[in-house]
């Protein structure tokens, strides 16, 4: 069976290496809206994932029901988009799952990292009942947290990292599931997509590279998750 990701590589800071295509996925920071990414899922109560702007006391869709949401300033993210003034809002209270999602094109033998940032609004994090959100690359989950575990008013960067077995698309996808009303939800941006040498400062960084197989194939090692977090003003 062909691997879609191969290889495992121990935690290490990488040399720096010459800028190649930078982010693979379109507007990546969400400031055309979705025009770029694909919607789907059930909502359930009829409210999908939105664009939002920050610093702004809108109503949904185009705001976090009146709560300021500060700009994305979560540590260790790339950097690859800049953060604009725009993020994705996931906020339905019955999503069985709502997913989002982008094709992005891969190379044998290619490393690539991957991630996103995370913001829980205070109103949200109020709610009763939880939500889960999760993040796939091909058939592997690089990222999967409850509201519930999750700080609120923080900005979180998760991230992963693999190596291309094979050449073609892969899907990166959103999963955002929810349990009742009212739901807790989530506010995410610079999501990101990148050959591994195009890293920013990549001294910086400590990469976990992940292997694992496609069309529903097992890891052949155990997942690895990475996340930091940055409190706001």
């Amino acid at each position: 069976m062909k691997k879609i990701f191969l290889g495992l590589i121990a935690l290490s800071a990488l040399a720096a290496t010459p800028a190649l295509a930078g982010n693979l996925l379109v507007d990546g920071s969400f400031e055309n809206g979705l025009t770029e990414w694909t919607s789907g899922g059930v909502s359930g109560d009829g409210f999908p994932p939105s664009v939002i702007g920050y610093n702004n006391h809108d109503g949904y869709p185009t705001g976090a029901f009146t709560e300021l949401v500060p700009p994305d300033n979560a540590a260790g993210n790339p950097g690859f988009d800049a953060v604009g003034d725009h993020a994705v809002y996931f906020v339905s209270d019955l999503a069985h799952p709502q997913t989002l999602s982008q094709l992005v094109n891969i190379v044998t033998g290619t490393s690539y990292t991957f991630g996103f940032d995370v913001y829980l609004p205070q109103n949200g994090a109020n709610n009763a009942n939880d939500a889960t959100l999760s993040a796939t690359v091909g058939s592997l989950t690089f990222a999967n947290f409850a509201a519930s575990a999750t700080p609120a008013t923080t900005w979180m960067h998760f991230s992963g990292a693999g190596t291309a077995g094979i050449t073609g698309p892969v899907t990166f996808e959103f999963d955002y599931n929810s349990f009742g009303v009212p739901a807790k939800d989530f506010v995410v941006d610079r999501v990101y997509f990148a050959p591994t040498a195009d890293i920013p400062e990549p001294a910086t960084w400590a990469m976990m590279l992940m292997g694992f197989g496609g069309l529903g194939a097992v890891l052949r090692r155990r997942r690895t998750t990475t996340a930091t977090a940055t409190a706001t003003a």
